[in-house]
């Protein structure tokens, strides 16, 4: 079937991406849509997207990615407690085994944002997975924990080459407004986190019942070993169905290749004019290091800004509640491991997963920045609830786990989910790699400080912790009360290549 134009779009209109006689995919099913510049390719992805299965088995892998970043930084949660006790260690050994998969992340993002916008999506996103095998299977075989650390670390490194990746496919295989657009698209990275993260904690639980008590030392090794076996599946599966993103090969001034993936991976039909320009549209095209102090040009400093503050105040908490549940629900309310995994399980699955779902289904109406605000309110509620419990009585337990999960839920729906959009879809193409990995790169420097900090402000503090963690969404929300930048619907594209062309 052919894709249909948004009713609200005038993408195409006055467009030099004009029909010409023959037949195939466009505004008008008998004539081919003619490409001579990059800007055509923009007008021509913003208006139509795609329904076409391969672009939709490119946004899945996109997901798989996502997916399989989520499973390495959660699988090795529920198994701290043992990880501690086997090889002896410390609060800062114990959050430094937890925090060294950030530090990875770090370097993977920096490198890895540079990289997606000076080599291509499609070439990093086929070499990042080995990293994931490689680490999964080191980090359940490790013999001590400096091992553990250094595979953790390269897993890492895996992680923050995926995401920025990731995002750009994500936004780069998606219409700009209409049913798929590109918040939607991008906010679903947080439905299939949490999906990854309940998967890692039903995998718990299956071990947990299966295995003897004499084993169960070995639980964390399991869970964290079978972080391999997706990412193999998707390392394979990648090879057959991915393509390069139709408007990062435009910019690079690769018209042909452009238009050969419209036909491809859109059911679009297109034509390469005679006189289409040959280079780069631009100048900045081609990606530098230094195009990174671009982000904090008079032009992009708001949106920058903007990103950076959901991301460091939605980090900050997420880090905390989340990495740290089995360990708050365990250590801080005093439960069993069976109530532990399941409540965790419940808390992830249940409700990170339906608060991820209906922020997708939410944010094209309401947008990215009032999405966010909300969500950032219902977490400082809940946190200073919990803080105000403090250790729960036995008929508080349940009050003190359902904050959690509506910590969760509104993590997942509004500034977890949206801190992507925030940081992938205030910038065109050229610079959306550059974009999400420096916002990356910082997230998780400020992780490595709340992974390393929770577990020792927890042994001195206790449940006073959370009176501290509720600062953070509390800040997220005046930040965005003073920055009214909203990335939904905006096309970023257009007004670079128009800024260009002026």
């Amino acid at each position: 079937m052919p894709p249909t134009m948004d009713p609200s779009s005038n993408a195409l209109e006055n467009s030099s991406a004009h029909p010409a006689p023959g037949s195939g995919t466009g505004p008008d099913a008998n004539v081919p849509l003619r490409v001579s510049s990059a800007a055509d390719v923009s007008r021509i992805l913003s208006a139509l997207g795609s329904r076409d299965p391969k672009a939709t088995a490119v946004i899945l892998l996109a997901l798989g990615g996502i997916f399989m970043d989520a499973y390495d930084f959660s699988s090795i949660a529920f198994g701290l407690p043992a990880i501690k006790e086997q090889f002896g260690l410390d609060g800062f050994m114990t959050g430094l085994v937890n925090a060294s998969i950030m530090v990875g992340a770090v370097v993977g993002a920096l490198a890895g944002g540079y990289l997606v916008d000076r080599f291509g999506r499609y070439r990093l996103f086929m070499a990042d997975m080995v990293f994931f095998v490689v680490a999964a299977l080191g980090s359940a075989l490790a013999p001590e924990v400096w091992s553990l650390i250094g595979f953790r670390f390269v897993m890492g490194i895996g992680v923050g080459l995926d995401i920025p990746v990731a995002m750009a496919f994500l936004a780069e295989f998606s219409r700009l407004r209409g049913k798929g657009n590109r918040s939607q698209r991008v906010n679903a990275w947080s439905p299939a986190w949490y999906f990854a993260t309940g998967t890692g904690y039903l995998i718990v639980l299956l071990c947990f019942w299966l295995l003897p008590a004499t084993q169960q030392d070995h639980l964390w090794r399991i869970v964290v070993g079978f972080g391999a076996v997706p990412a193999v599946i998707v390392l394979l599966v990648r090879r057959r169905f991915m393509a390069e993103s139709p408007q990062w090969l435009a910019d690079q001034g690769d018209l042909r290749g452009a238009v050969d993936v419209l036909s491809s991976h859109y059911g679009i039909t297109a034509e390469l004019d005679a006189d289409a320009s040959g280079g780069p549209e631009h100048a900045s095209a081609r990606t530098r290091l230094s195009n990174v102090l671009e982000l904090f040009s008079s032009r992009f400093r708001q949106r920058t800004v903007a990103a950076l503050c959901v991301s460091v105040f939605s980090t900050f908490g997420y880090n905390a509640v989340a990495y740290g549940t089995p360990l708050i629900i365990a250590t801080l309310f005093h439960q069993g491991p069976l109530v532990t995994i399941v409540s965790s399980l419940v808390i992830n699955m249940g409700f990170g997963l339906a608060g991820g779902l209906i922020g997708m289904s939410v944010v094209s109406r309401f947008g990215s920045r009032r999405v966010t605000l909300v969500g950032f309110a219902i977490q400082a509620a809940a946190l200073f609830t919990l803080a105000a419990i403090g250790v729960p009585s036995s008929a508080l337990v349940l009050v003190a786990v359902a904050m959690l999960a509506a910590f969760i839920f509104a993590q997942a729906g509004g500034p977890g989910a949206n801190l992507m959009n925030f940081a992938t879809l205030s910038y065109p193409t050229r610079l959306r790699g550059i974009g999400v990995g420096f916002n990356q790169g910082t997230l998780r420097a400020f992780s490595v400080l709340s992974l390393l900090g929770f577990p020792i402000l927890t042994a001195q503090l206790g449940t006073g912790v959370f009176w501290i963690v509720a600062c953070a969404p509390l800040l997220g929300a005046i930040s965005l009360v003073l920055n009214r930048w909203d990335p939904t619907g905006k096309d970023v594209d257009a007004e670079d290549l128009e800024r260009v062309a002026a």
